[in-house]
């Protein structure tokens, strides 16, 4: 039985196996990332007092003279290291606050139902636009699979756009603020999608699907960036895990408007042009949103500050958080970090740590699993490939919701602990599945259980938590650049495994192909239980000093 489920899932590496691979990016894109408000930024090194200061603070209300006691004490406990540590006040009104963060949150998210969506609909769309377009037998165009290429141009187009965009993301939105660069973006999604769907070229196709990349990679920076610092701190993870939420409501959806392909083979150009709606509507959305109140008060713009408090928390608020904002400005006297200093001993621990989580997401074999889900669906009597792909989508979205509700109860380590657990022992089954001959009567069943059960197990942490964690590690002198190096690093480590994946399961098999990526499992088990620090509830410099420490 496992001969004949390998021999399947072989054989099914070509076009329509190749068209699954796309769709991998279901459950590995990075989620968001929410904070709450960042405030108080503190050249100095934190006293232990601070922590015990805000572990009692989490069952009481921050009153600015505490702030200000622990921000004494702090810089009377200095001693060296330079670190760019800053406290982050959390946000915790005593009343019901007359102000609202989840309609903003809202049209912020439109830029993940993009993300999603431009990932998943060439998964349908490619045979028939490559029809259309007359490259039905040219398999590099494609990105249909052969043994020295898993990618062409038009699928690898989106994710060399991607990794451009992600580098840019986060210097822009320092620049010319989170909601212009928002509005910004749309430009390269709302353009990419119309030349999709318009295309009478293979290269005008590229070029859309080039620019769509750029900004889905524009995307995965400034979405989770923007809703951390308009999260209150009490439901920030919560908040932090509904962008990797809607990213995949967005390749569902995708994968929904591909259905009527079979009676239409022109529908593909509908599919791409639609995404032109929600573009625009994340353009006029944020026009109406405020912009995030820490980097109008960095930029000395303390009236619009006020305006952007009141409708984010409330009249309440202002007096308060404008005064410590203000406060914390007066601090602020270093330049902004170069590139170079993120490799510096000062910062290359915590840099290292948001490097690693990604690159630890993309090869714990989360492609592997969604590019062989077909055939081992088939295996089990599964033969539909729409039904294949829902089971998939619809276990991540099931484990992203239950993430979500998990986030600021259990933290961000235990479920990044929890997930990569359940990886581990998810990938020896499938691998286990596939060879060991005592199981053979049951191996088409033991790997469809093997594969939901991994991709629930991704989705509860390594899904959404190594973008969530982002802000909150990084200090606010680096935290642009961090974040696009470290979204970087999952961009291209995604591009390098679509290239060379399939070549290495011919010369290895992909019993030892998921033995491997098991491993990995493991060792990102070893390196987040030495490495990575709990951030619930805890302000930027507590995290900093914990990481700084070797904790």
């Amino acid at each position: 039985m496992q001969s004949s489920t390998y021999a399947a899932v072989k054989g099914n590496a070509a076009f329509a196996f190749q068209r699954r691979s796309f769709f991998s990016n279901l459950v590995s894109r990075s989620a968001t990332t929410t904070t709450g408000i960042r405030f108080k930024p503190l050249h100095s090194s934190a006293s232990k007092a601070m922590g015990a200061k805000l572990a009692r603070a989490e069952n009481g209300i921050h009153s600015l003279s505490s702030v200000k006691a622990r921000s004494g004490r702090a810089q009377a406990s200095s001693g060296g290291g330079g670190g760019d540590e800053e406290e982050a006040m959390p946000l915790r009104s005593e009343g019901k606050s007359s102000g609202t963060v989840l309609p903003f949150v809202g049209v912020a998210c439109l830029g993940a139902i993009l993300f999603g969506y431009h990932l998943g609909v060439v998964n349908g769309a490619l045979e028939y636009l490559a029809k259309d377009l007359g490259i039905a037998d040219n398999a590099v165009l494609q990105g249909k699979s052969c043994f020295s290429y898993s990618s062409g141009w038009i699928v690898s187009a989106l994710l060399a756009g991607a990794t451009v965009g992600s580098f840019t993301g986060g210097a822009l939105a320092d620049k010319f603020g989170r909601t212009r660069t928002f509005q910004l973006d749309a430009i390269p999604l709302a353009v990419g999608a119309f030349l999709c769907a318009t295309a009478q070229s293979v290269q005008t196709m590229i070029v859309g699907r080039l620019l769509a990349g750029v900004g889905i990679g524009i995307s995965s920076a400034i979405v989770p960036l923007y809703i951390s610092e308009i999260s209150p701190t009490e439901i920030r993870g919560a908040l932090g895990s509904v962008n990797q939420l809607f990213i995949c409501i967005g390749i569902l959806a995708a994968l929904i408007a591909g259905l009527p392909l079979a009676a239409n083979p022109l529908w593909w150009r509908t599919m791409f042009g639609v995404a032109v709606i929600p573009s625009v509507l994340l353009a006029i959305g944020m026009g109406f949103s405020p912009e995030s109140p820490r980097w109008l008060v960095q930029q000395g713009k303390l009236t619009q500050a006020e305006k952007a408090i009141k409708t984010l928390y409330g009249k309440e608020k202002v007096v308060e958080l404008v005064r410590d904002l203000s406060n914390s400005g007066q601090g602020t006297s270093e330049p902004e970090a170069g590139w170079f200093d993120l490799f510096s001993s000062r910062y290359w621990k915590v840099v290292s740590v948001g490097a690693a989580l990604f690159l630890f997401q993309q090869f714990a074999g989360i492609n592997a699993v969604v590019y062989y889900s077909t055939s081992v669906f088939r295996s089990a009597g599964i033969e539909s490939d729409v039904a294949a792909s829902a089971l998939v989508g619809a276990s991540n979205v099931f484990g992203t919701a239950v993430a979500s509700s998990l986030m600021d109860k259990m933290g961000r380590k235990s479920l990044l602990l929890t997930s990569f657990g359940g990886m581990a022992l998810s990938m020896l089954l499938l691998s286990l599945s596939f060879t060991w001959k005592a199981l053979a009567a049951y191996s088409g069943t033991l790997a469809v259980v093997g594969t939901v059960l991994y991709v629930l197990s991704f989705s509860l942490g390594a899904g959404p938590v190594p973008a969530l964690l982002l802000p909150e590690i990084f200090a606010s002198r680096i935290r642009a650049k961090a974040v696009a190096l470290s979204l970087g690093m999952h961009w291209i480590s995604n591009f390098v495994i679509g290239l060379y994946f399939l070549s290495v399961v011919t010369k290895f098999g992909i019993s030892s192909v998921y033995l491997g990526f098991a491993g990995v499992c493991v060792l990102a088990v070893m390196y987040i239980a030495g490495n990575v620090v709990e951030t619930k509830g805890r302000s930027l410099e507590e995290i900093e000093l914990a990481l700084t420490s070797g904790a």
